[in-house]
């Protein structure tokens, strides 16, 4: 069943493929406490002491990753999308 035509599904299939490529590798960044994605975690400004502050953080960035890989999930669905839509419309124009 077609959904979308050619130009569309093409576009769906390389934004997909970014967004699995970006959201992967910032996944993998918080996984691995990086520090140049501290600014993008939700923390407190103040805390009593440096364990709570390690603890906020690893939480936050442990957090942060699967959310990425959450995301990055959903476009694999996009993609398969827009596979499925771009064979349809490969098809339907070769005949």
């Amino acid at each position: 069943m077609k959904i979308c035509g050619p130009k569309l599904s093409l576009c769906g299939l390389i934004i997909s493929v970014w967004g699995i490529v970006q959201l992967v590798l910032m996944g993998l960044f918080f996984y691995i406490n990086s520090v140049a994605l501290i600014e993008d975690l939700p923390l407190e400004e103040e805390y009593h002491s440096l364990e709570d502050f390690y603890a906020a953080a690893n939480r936050a960035y442990n957090q942060n990753a699967y959310n990425c890989w959450i995301a990055a999930c959903i476009y694999v669905l996009t993609l398969l999308l827009s596979a499925q839509q771009f064979y349809m419309n490969s098809r339907v124009t070769a005949n």
